[in-house]
């Protein structure tokens, strides 16, 4: 599987280091674009700076030379974590200025899957008009809302609560987070 990772300016890069943790590039061909804030909210958050696996291909901003800028070789999955309400608007409006605008577009156009993953809060009118866009346009919005049944003990395993259900949506197995148990019969 193609996968992209995309990283805005969104407080919650320990998002994106905990996805990038939990992919395999010896099993998945792994890319990674960062938004211009992103790397100065990385270096506020992650103290040794965002480590990317070996294998994991890292593109600037601006290459629109990046395989995945076209829609004759768009990734199957694209994942924006965390993801800006700007970056968001952007593209529920198809604003292509630069190559992580212009993949998300070419991941809709092309009908893969594109996975946001929004940290800011509260929500305003126009943020939810512009989750509606993104819906109606196939995109899978998954708020980095965690949860706390299984009683995370640090801020890595509540984050991983939100990264599960990222890996889930993309259909790699995982077992960061234990599951909701099923009633007892």
């Amino acid at each position: 599987m193609k996968i992209l990772v995309a990283i805005t300016g969104a407080s919650g890069s320990l998002y994106a280091q905990r996805l990038l943790d939990n992919l395999d590039p010896r099993q998945h061909e792994l890319h990674v674009v960062m938004s211009n804030y992103a790397q100065q909210v990385i270096a506020e958050e992650l103290p040794g700076g965002l480590h990317l696996p070996e294998g994991v291909k890292p593109h600037g901003l601006k290459s629109m030379n990046a395989p995945f800028a076209s829609g004759s070789n768009p990734p199957d999955v694209m994942v924006v974590i965390p993801c800006t309400m700007g970056t968001l608007g952007r593209i529920a409006h198809g604003y292509s200025e630069d190559v992580l605008l212009r993949a998300a577009d070419v991941v809709l156009k092309e009908r893969r899957k594109l996975i946001l993953v929004p940290r800011e809060m509260p929500l305003n009118l126009v943020h939810v008009k512009n989750f509606e866009l993104l819906i109606q346009a196939g995109a899978l919005i998954l708020p980095a809302n965690p949860s706390f049944y299984t009683r995370p003990q640090t801020v890595e395993q509540v984050v991983d609560t939100v990264v599960a259900r990222v890996l889930d949506h993309i259909g790699i197995p995982n077992k960061l987070a234990p599951r909701w148990a099923q009633e007892q019969e």
